[in-house]
């Protein structure tokens, strides 16, 4: 009976007059994508297929070109896992015995010998799950920020480009599915791809961009993947806070195209307390800050028009190189913070830090005799410590420098 109503819910949208292109803004996109009756899109559910015809349908009211294997549409079938420690498996070829995901694949024919791929995954937890944060029961986790957010800049962005003037590159979106089960959707497209890869300039790619925080930082991945980003990225923005990563492998779909040697770039606004939650709505998202990073990637695009097929450069795997922990401070850190030092994010019950008053907004800058400057400093400064032994931790509050003993 429920997915009756669900089903009734959405024809009712699109038994609407058609969509005026300019009427549809990024905050109502989010509220139908992450609402209580899609229940959460998790990949091969009637909520995700419904998700789907949704973006296919404004994907045609913008007036792209279907670009999938069935219009909009490709398919693919996959294996679910019922490990939690292993990733669902996609299958070479359409099975009607299989679940199913599907991409929605639209584009703009500039008659331009090369493409820029603009992508963001639609689909999420459904009830919650093995990839859940949330532990008492069931519950429709909507994923407004993760990742309604991506796909409503995604088509914010399609509106725009279609109108632009003088394009030298073809614009190819893509709504992907199956990024929680493991960058499915984006692995499928690549293996099988509905346009010529070695005629791709570079992938953008948006996920969790719709909580700018105050001090307007925007993490953006894969800058050392061609040599013109960081340029581009830098003489462009106007208003926002860059935290940059040179690294092209990250959990999101831009990983399968740098891995076939396509320059990426990542938008991200971090992470927060309704990560993975029943928490992550509509009405929580900061819709101004999405218009900055719409208008952000909308100038990148622009200055990088009449650049070519840009050159593709191999990047350390930054994951790699994170040291070893025989211990643990208890904390989470801030991924987007930019100043000198570790600013702590989230500090855990019962642990070292939370023992020795550690707060949220706390700089660690100085472990035992190792100076804190940076992400990888603290790490570096944390594995070198052992369990039981006690340090010197000096943290910056406000504008006073605190010294705690930690034990761990």
């Amino acid at each position: 009976m429920r997915a009756f109503f669900i089903v009734i819910l959405i024809s009712i949208f699109f038994s609407c007059n058609k969509v005026v292109v300019d009427s549809v803004s990024m905050e109502e996109d989010v509220t139908i994508l992450a609402s209580d009756s899609l229940e959460g899109r998790e990949t091969g559910t009637l909520g995700e297929r419904l998700a789907a015809e949704y973006i296919a349908k404004r994907f045609k009211d913008l007036q792209l070109t279907p670009k999938g294997t069935q219009g909009f549409y490709q398919t693919f079938s996959f294996k679910p896992s019922s490990d939690p420690h292993k990733q669902a498996e996609v299958v070479d070829s359409v099975v009607d015995t299989l679940a199913q995901g599907m991409n929605l694949v639209g584009w703009i024919d500039n008659k331009a010998t090369t493409t820029v791929v603009i992508g963001a995954h639609y689909d999420h937890l459904g009830m919650g799950g093995a990839g859940s944060l949330y532990r008492e029961g069931e519950a429709i986790h909507n994923g407004a920020d993760d990742n309604a957010s991506g796909v409503a800049i995604l088509l914010h962005l399609a509106e725009r480009l279609q109108q632009q003037k003088d394009a030298q590159h073809n614009y190819l979106f893509i709504a992907f599915s199956g990024e929680e089960m493991g960058l499915l959707g984006s692995n499928y497209f690549v293996k099988n791809p509905t346009i010529d890869l070695k005629r791709v300039s570079y992938m953008i790619n948006m996920d969790m961009v719709g909580r700018l925080n105050s001090e307007n930082t925007l993490a953006v991945h894969g800058v050392g993947t061609s040599p013109v980003f960081k340029q581009a990225l830098f003489a462009n923005n106007e208003g926002l806070t860059i935290a940059e990563h040179e690294s092209g492998i990250g959990p999101s779909d831009h990983t399968s195209f740098y891995v076939s040697d396509i320059p990426v770039l990542h938008f991200f606004t971090g992470q927060h307390s309704d990560y993975h939650k029943p928490g992550d709505d509509a009405e929580k998202l900061n819709y101004e800050g999405m218009e900055k990073i719409s208008d952000y990637i909308f100038r990148i695009i622009t200055d990088l028009n009449d650049n070519g097929k840009l050159a593709f450069r191999k990047t350390k795997n930054e994951s790699e190189t994170v040291p070893d922990f025989k211990v643990t401070l208890g904390v989470v850190p801030d991924y987007l913070f930019t100043g000198k030092g570790m600013r702590i994010d989230g500090v855990s019950e019962d642990k070292p830090a939370q023992k020795a008053g550690l707060q949220k907004g706390d700089v660690v800058v100085k472990m035992g005799e190792h100076e804190v400057t940076d992400m990888m400093s603290y790490m570096k400064s944390l594995s070198l410590f052992e369990k039981g032994q006690t340090a010197s931790v000096k943290v910056k509050r406000g504008n006073e420098i605190l010294e705690v003993a930690i034990t761990f």
